[in-house]
């Protein structure tokens, strides 16, 4: 009874191990802790979009530009979190390897331990290079992308409201 159960534990652990080493499932969890990050700062963004309405019609096109960088900046570190929430198992498991590696290869206790620290330190800057870079890449995306189309709805709002009044 007991080796049937322990059986099923180990198929269903080879199940779960076939499934997280595919590129797909990383990509769905990527989308999935994204769309809750977004879901749970939409009050947020929100609050960007409202205050872009009050404002539109009282200057030229900053508001539109203040209101892109901003929705610009949120997606930013929405993608720089979720990407870090996903890279981190990789990274403790690569940290895991090479801190083994050295201890393997015959190095004393103090001396894994220094290499360990300089092993730390960097994956740690490598991988915040990486977010950054990352992460201000999706921001500029959006920040184009919203300012396109909150001047468009501007240049589409004053123009109306211009024709409607002659």
């Amino acid at each position: 009874m007991a080796d049937k159960e322990e059986q099923d534990t180990m198929t269903s652990y080879k199940l779960f191990l076939i499934v997280i080493s595919k590129r797909r499932t990383w990509v769905c969890l990527f989308l999935v802790v994204y769309a809750i990050l977004l879901s749970s700062s939409w009050n947020s963004l929100n609050s960007i979009v409202n205050w872009y309405g009050e404002n539109h019609q009282t200057s030229s096109g900053w508001p539109a530009v203040y209101a892109s960088v901003l929705l610009g900046s949120v997606f930013g570190v929405l993608s720089m979190a979720a990407a870090l929430f996903i890279a981190v198992p990789a990274i403790v498991v690569i940290w895991i390897s090479v801190v083994v590696t050295i201890a393997f290869a015959g190095k004393s206790r103090k001396r894994v331990v220094i290499e360990g620290r300089k092993v730390t330190k960097e994956i740690a800057c490598f991988v915040f290079r990486v977010l950054l870079k990352e992460g201000n890449f999706v921001a500029l995306l959006c920040a184009l992308l919203a300012y396109f189309v909150f001047f468009n709805s501007y240049s589409s709002s004053s123009s109306s409201s211009s024709s409607s009044s002659s």
